[in-house]
Formats: C-alpha cells, sequence, structure tokens
C-alpha cells in the first residue's frame, strides 16, 4: 500500500485556539504525525470555550475544542519552564521536520525555540508562525485573536447597515480564511526542503493575510477616496439583493438580481411578469431608486413560501438564491451527507462526537484519516517512552518532579 502524501513528516505542534490547529490539520489528515504541546498550567485556550458536554465547563468537554482537532495528534504535556522540560522540547524539535506556533512574539523566545535556535538543533527545520501581526514590526508584540483581527481588517466595518453601528461576522472569521494560506505555506517549504535541502521560515501576519479579501476596496480608497461603508444586504450592481423573510419560525431566503434578464426571469416566477416593464423597476437604475419599495414586493411573495420552495423557484429559473441554513439545515444538507462530511467520533469524556469533519477537499488516491481530540496530555507515556526513548522509570520521575 503506498505511503500517504505526509507520511513520514513530523509536527511539533505549538499552536492552540482554531487558526493554527487548522493549518496543521490537512498534513494531520494525510498522514503527518503531529505531537500538540500543552501543559496543565497553559491548556488550549480553546478547552475553555463552550458548548461543552452536558453543560459542564471542563477542559475535556470543550465541543469547540473537539471540533478544531480532527486532524489525528499525540497530546503531551510538558513545563517548558523547568530546566528538564527546555532539555526535552530540544529532543522533540530533533524529531520534528515542522516546528508550527500562534503565539505573540517572544513567547517561542522565551524558550530558546525561535527560528534560528531551532536551525542549530536541525538545520533544515521548518517553522511556521502565525499570529496577529506576525513576529516584526512596532505591533509584533501586540496579542490578539480573531474576533479582534476581524475588526481590524476591515471585515465589522462591511458588515453593518448606513445607520447602525458595526454589527461584526458571527465567530472570528479570520481564523476560517489564514489557515488556508498557512497550509499551502508548509506544503511549500517541504517541497523546498525536498529539492535544496533546506529549511524555511514562515511568518505568518493573519491581519495581513485578511486584507487580501477586501483589495478591491482597499483600492477602490486609494484611487477614488471611498472609504469603507456597509450597506447593510445590499448591492450597488443588484437589485432585488437581501435576506427576505420566509414562511417559518425565523426562516429567510437570500435573494439577488443583477442583470434585466434575471429581473424578467424573476418576475416570472413571482408571478407578476409585467412588473418587469414597470417604470419604477423596469432598469437597475430604477430598482435601486425604488429599493425599499421592491423589497416589499419581494418580501409579500416570499413570506408565504418556505426558504427551501423559494430557492429552488428561483435557481430553476436562473436566479441566484439560497436558504440562510440554521444548525439543522446544516447537519441534515444533502451534500454534506453525500460527501461523508460531518462524521461521527467516539470520546472518552464527550462519549460520541457527532460533527467531526474531515478536510474540505478530497484527493482522488488519497483517503484521509480522522482523529478526535486529545485529553490533555493523554498520550504522554507513547511519546516519552516510545518516540524519546525514556525508561519507565525516566518518565516516572519526570512526572513526580513536574517536567511532565
Amino acid at each position: 500500500m503506498a505511503s500517504r502524501p505526509f507520511e513520514g513528516i513530523n509536527i511539533l505542534d505549538f499552536t492552540w485556539t482554531a487558526t493554527g490547529p487548522a493549518s496543521v490539520n490537512p498534513l494531520a489528515f494525510f498522514g503527518a504525525t503531529v505531537i500538540k504541546v500543552e501543559s496543565r498550567g497553559r491548556f488550549d485556550a480553546l478547552r475553555s470555550l463552550g458548548p461543552f458536554k452536558d453543560g459542564i465547563p471542563e477542559p475535556e468537554r470543550s465541543y469547540s475544542f473537539a471540533y478544531t482537532q480532527a486532524g489525528k495528534r499525540l497530546s503531551i504535556t510538558l513545563n517548558l519552564s523547568h530546566p528538564r522540560g527546555q532539555e526535552i522540547i530540544r529532543k522533540l524539535v530533533e524529531w520534528a521536520d515542522i516546528v508550527a506556533d500562534s503565539y505573540v512574539t517572544g513567547t517561542m523566545e522565551r524558550w530558546g525555540l525561535d527560528y534560528e535556535n531551532l536551525k542549530k538543533l536541525k538545520p533544515d527545520i521548518i517553522m511556521m508562525r502565525t499570529c496577529m501581526h506576525g513576529h516584526t514590526g512596532p505591533l509584533a508584540k501586540q496579542p490578539g485573536q480573531g474576533f479582534i483581527l476581524t475588526a481590524l481588517s476591515g471585515v465589522d466595518s462591511l458588515i453593518s447597515w448606513p445607520d447602525r453601528a458595526p454589527s461584526g461576522a458571527y465567530g472570528p472569521f479570520t481564523d476560517y480564511v489564514v489557515p488556508q494560506l498557512n497550509t499551502i505555506s508548509i506544503i511549500a517549504a517541504l517541497d523546498y526542503r525536498r529539492r535544496t535541502g533546506k529549511g524555511q521560515y514562515i511568518d505568518q501576519s493573519q491581519h495581513e493575510a485578511t486584507l487580501g479579501l477586501i483589495a478591491p476596496l482597499i483600492l477602490d480608497y486609494t484611487v477614488n477616496k471611498r472609504d469603507i461603508t456597509g450597506h447593510g444586504n445590499r448591492q450597488p450592481n443588484a437589485a432585488p439583493h437581501g435576506i427576505y423573510r420566509c414562511q417559518g419560525q425565523e426562516r429567510w431566503c437570500a435573494v439577488a438580481v443583477f442583470t434585466d434578464a434575471e429581473w424578467e426571469s424573476f418576475c416570472k416566477v413571482i408571478g407578476k411578469p409585467s412588473l418587469a416593464s414597470d417604470p419604477k423597476f423596469n432598469t437597475l437604475a430604477k430598482r435601486k431608486e425604488n429599493e425599499d419599495a421592491l423589497d416589499r414586493v419581494v418580501e409579500e411573495w416570499t413570506s408565504q413560501r418556505p426558504p427551501e420552495e423559494v430557492m429552488k423557484l428561483m435557481q430553476s429559473s436562473g436566479v441566484a438564491a439560497g436558504l440562510v441554513s440554521n444548525a439543522r439545515d446544516m447537519a441534515e444538507d444533502r451534500q454534506f451527507k453525500h460527501y461523508n462530511f460531518f462524521e461521527n467520533r467516539e470520546h472518552p469524556v464527550q462519549k460520541n462526537i457527532p460533527f467531526s469533519h474531515g478536510p474540505n477537499f478530497r484527493l482522488s488516491d488519497e483517503e484521509y484519516e480522522l482523529g478526535r481530540s486529545n485529553l490533555l496530555g493523554e498520550h504522554n507515556d507513547y511519546v516519552y517512552t516510545s518516540i524519546l526513548g525514556f525508561s519507565d522509570e525516566e518518565f516516572v520521575n519526570l512526572v513526580a518532579e513536574g517536567v511532565i
């Protein structure tokens, strides 16, 4: 049986919360061996974020943590403030091909694990660092996380209405954008090492990476001095364009009409073909001018139908539409089920975790391996004795001394 793409690649993982683990997950899915490093005093912050199994806020019961750790990992605890901990982590660096961290500048340096020191231990090491502002410049030591980055990168300004304060994205939006770039960077570094025998230092500024999403808006300001503003659900080149109430409790559907041909199709779908030539709506400019009245017409029709029906009728007529999914919609989605996107995983504490998911892509000739979130330090025995070669007695002493 052929080896999987990243089989034989060892990753020492100091990342936490969402961006870092999601950056490493694709390699773990396809064969890389990942050792996640935490400590009893400072474990992954996501273990403290709910929802929790049975509503009990304990580190091993966090569904949020479980969701981000679907790439198979070995979990160890190590006290890096202890001199013996410093010795052990250097042995693990020699084992690793990649060291990944998502700490603010200064953390890895305090442990002597900056890139220059890592190279002394293993000259061809690849280091991937991902934090809010990167590790150079005046803001390098500023800590932060996805909610702050979503605001700093301008995304929150877009998700708003002209007469209201920004409402912001639900969740740390940047945590789901930056990992794609990080994973590609790691793979490129592995290819570079394969060809040249040299390692690589990857310094990923999450703030800088996210700006690529709104580059046209930045260009618009640079050239035309138009600032970023929110327009609610409206767009200058489309009408109707919005989220419309449908039949049922909190059920909605998005509808977007861009061209006159789509407008004619839309009018036929709602049973009002003559509306296409109405002087108030017969051009995009007129529809934008009378958009409040137009939205009332749309919602009068959508509110009498379930969103699934609205979506199907519009799409079949060439009009862009999509129901606003809730959690149940996504859990029961036919396309997700086709791909077996959500998989049940057994967990020692959480028992059955119904919504673990594999990679957001598939390889034609390779199967992925889905893991589950590990208990804190679950693989201490295996890593310290089987990988690092400590005797059982040494292992017990390290635990007694508070190193492990």
